[in-house]
């Protein structure tokens, strides 16, 4: 039966903090595109002239997508870092919590 799922003594086999690993590496790919699809439009919006009919970039093209690239991954790191210590900071929050529930409650 399913009440097994309850028990605080490992009854269950169902491990809900767990991440599934196939749909964390979709939504990772899915985030890298979405970054990847950004990043270039942004940066040939930028960069990229339309006076010039030229299938190749010129020097100052490629010197300002070079420089479009690396501030946006740096912006993107940085946005990274601070999300990071923002799940970091709530999962221990989480565990603070349910360590005094455990507490309060006598579970």
């Amino acid at each position: 039966n399913n009440s097994s799922n309850m028990s605080f003594f490992g009854g269950g086999q169902q491990q809900p903090t767990q991440p599934d690993p196939v749909f964390a590496a979709q939504t990772e790919m899915e985030m890298y595109n979405v970054l990847f699809n950004k990043l270039a439009q942004t940066c040939f919006t930028k960069c990229a002239s339309r006076k010039h009919k030229e299938s190749d970039l010129h020097l100052g093209e490629m010197s300002c997508v070079d420089r479009c690239v690396s501030k946006y991954m740096e912006a993107q790191e940085k946005v990274g870092v601070v999300l990071q210590k923002a799940n970091e900071k709530q999962a221990a929050q989480m565990e603070q919590m349910q360590n005094m529930q455990g507490a309060m409650g006598g579970n």
